[in-house]
């Protein structure tokens, strides 16, 4: 609404009433932004962050803590480095942050010559589509029987070259 925030309250009440209303796969539900939806991407992921398959911020920023709700999530982040109205930094810094929690499948490509219009070449680019629909939503239960196994991973490895 013009003038106005939208709240987490009626997002997921629209997407649940499409999801009743149409052919709808539940395992394949994907959330990008650009610009301030950027911004809802990031805030609608970490509130909500089992109901999406992966997500496509565009030029958007959020609160790095957040992240560790959607560590488990398909993130690519798209920005334009000359973009005067959301700092790249606002996209650099919540990818850093899910890789610092672990989180393998995020990444941000950033295009050197784009302002604050990075989301033309973004939605413009096939491999993004092809990435989205590469992805299934995964359950709490899932994302922490993987995140268990990759710690016993990296102390398996880290046991064996210390062992050397």
């Amino acid at each position: 609404p013009e003038g106005e925030w939208w709240t987490e309250q009626p997002v997921l009440e629209l997407i649940d009433h499409i999801e009743a209303t149409h052919r709808v796969d539940p395992e394949r539900i994907y959330l990008t932004g650009l610009s301030m939806g950027g911004y809802g991407t990031w805030h609608f992921a970490s509130e909500a962050p089992y109901r999406f398959a992966a997500i496509a911020p565009i030029c958007g920023g959020g609160t790095p803590y957040k992240m560790r709700w959607i560590r488990h999530l398909p993130v690519w982040a798209f920005h334009g480095a000359r973009d005067v109205a959301v700092p790249l930094e606002e996209s650099t810094r919540l990818v850093d942050a899910l890789k610092k929690r672990g989180n393998t499948r995020a990444r941000v490509t950033v295009y050197p010559e784009a302002g604050h219009d990075s989301w033309t070449e973004s939605y413009a680019n096939p491999e993004l589509y092809d990435w989205l629909l590469s992805h299934r939503r995964v359950t709490e239960e899932e994302a922490l029987r993987a995140e268990a196994e990759a710690k016993a991973k990296a102390e398996a490895k880290k046991k064996g070259k210390a062992a050397k």
